[in-house]
């Protein structure tokens, strides 16, 4: 019998009277299937799903939550026999719909942003106190996120990611450090709920507060995964110190549920936030290369660019070769970065440095970017009244931009550094690295690199890094 027909039968059973429409929603990426019920007082949401051990694990983590106050859906009635339940209509307004129609060229709305805050201090409710009393016996497809749920990831990732996007990659090698990546990962404290797919498709938006929705897949885990998978999902691309300010706001939150220790936390905190790159990566290439549901693809340039982001800015202390040199040729993928048509914003990284602590480390895996050696110019330290001076100061910048030397330096490089940061838009690159050196590191390389970074400020929309690193 269709899912209509069934779904009818039980709205007449639990409120006495037919549902007058019926609408099929859409259930991005689910095999559930979702329709509105419509009423002429109220609107109920029915679900059809094959999967009986799936729903006793959403309805009974329904139920759990609800008791212990969480915003998630009621449960108005199931008939497990026939697949069914009714729940609370929450609307049609996700997180990451609210979140792109208010993001502009500035980020996001001070109301987004508050809705965030709200989020992460509701998570440590669900991880924290409502996980102490679940019953994990429900959980489905496996009680824990143990070492079989982690490789069951990593494989997905390996087999429908980095084969159909034909990566290459040593078989045995990258078994060897699954096996160190998971021995790695179950270190880190297991027994809280671990919900799963935390990510703004699945916290709903009514009024100005979050309601959240499948967490079937839940199980018992570490802190980490879930706060990584709400500040690392792909299109929501949240601004990088946005992340951090959550991710403190979520640790306090924490801390008032139990004692926690940040640096343990914080250990471990990017191996989760790389498992769930890689789990998401893996759903992408099965959606997308596997059964050509080519819109999953426009998430892949934003996962490659949060996985250069981890790269240049996370220690992991744990080697990993064979994995490493795999994201690194994932970062290098002008293929990849090209996928589904989006645009991403470029951030240019411009570095003064002395040649005497040696030359700045390039740590964002794809090998490009730029040294400027302005030891040629004039330079101003051999003066006794600018030797204390920096390419700061107003009388050091007035020295240089005297220098016709100078200007010919700067107009040469300013030529070339538009020409690449324009074929790196084109191609969705995200990352640029551009370093100028002198031999103090204080004069000549501060005054171009900070004239370089005002320059690209004002010609293009991207985002510029400057740092003095010997200053």
């Amino acid at each position: 019998m269709e899912p209509e027909v069934l779904l009818q039968e039980l709205v007449e059973r639990f409120t006495g009277k037919p549902a007058q429409a019926i609408t099929e929603l859409k259930a991005h990426g689910s095999d559930r299937r979702i329709f509105r019920l419509h009423q002429a007082e109220r609107t109920l949401i029915g679900v059809h799903n094959a999967d009986r051990a799936e729903n006793t694990a959403f309805l009974e983590f329904s139920r759990h939550f609800r008791r212990c106050g969480l915003p998630v859906p009621e449960i108005y009635v199931e008939d497990l026999e026939r697949n069914i339940y009714l729940e609370e209509d929450l609307g049609d307004t996700t997180l990451f719909a609210l979140l792109s129609r208010e993001r502009n060229a500035a980020g996001f709305s001070p109301a987004v942003v508050e809705l965030y805050h709200k989020v992460v201090r509701w998570l440590p409710q669900f991880q924290i106190r409502a996980g102490r009393t679940l019953n994990y016996e429900v959980c489905y497809p496996r009680a824990r996120f143990d070492k079989q749920s982690m490789l069951w990831d990593l494989n997905y990732f390996k087999y429908y990611f980095l084969k159909l996007a034909k990566i290459p990659f040593n078989e045995q090698e990258l078994e060897d450090d699954f096996e160190r990546f998971t021995g790695f990962l179950l270190q880190a404290e297991q027994n809280f709920f671990l919900y799963r797919d935390f990510q703004s498709r699945n916290i709903m938006v009514r009024g100005d507060e979050p309601y959240f929705i499948d967490y079937q897949g839940g199980r018992r885990g570490a802190l980490q995964y879930d706060i990584a998978s709400l500040l690392f999902d792909a299109k929501a691309d949240l601004p990088f110190e946005l992340r951090e300010e959550l991710l403190e706001a979520y640790l306090e939150a924490a801390t008032e549920l139990l004692p926690l220790d940040r640096g343990q936390f914080r250990r471990f905190y990017y191996g989760y936030v790389l498992i769930r790159i890689m789990q998401a990566m893996g759903a992408y290439g099965f959606r997308g290369f596997y059964e050509r549901k080519t819109h999953f693809l426009q998430s892949v340039p934003y996962a490659i660019r949060n996985l250069e982001y981890v790269l240049r800015t996370a220690d992991l202390p744990v080697e990993l070769p064979a994995l490493t040199d795999i994201w690194h040729r994932l970062v290098r993928s002008t293929i990849l970065r090209e996928l589904g048509n989006v645009q991403l914003r470029l951030t240019v990284r411009i570095q003064s440095f002395s040649y005497k602590n040696g030359l700045p480390q390039d740590d964002t895996g794809h090998g490009g970017g730029f040294v400027f050696d302005c030891r040629a110019l004039p330079n101003p330290g051999r003066l006794e009244k600018f030797a204390k001076l920096t390419g700061l100061d107003p009388e050091v910048i007035a020295f240089l931009e005297n220098e016709e030397a100078v200007h010919n330096f700067m107009t040469h490089v300013r030529d070339l550094i538009n020409q690449v940061v324009e074929n790196y838009q084109r191609r969705n690159f995200t990352d640029l690295f551009i370093a100028f050196g002198c031999t103090g590191g204080q004069h000549r390389s501060v005054y171009c690199a900070n004239q370089l970074a005002r320059h690209l400020r004002e010609k293009y929309p991207i985002n510029v890094e400057v740092v003095h690193r010997d200053l």
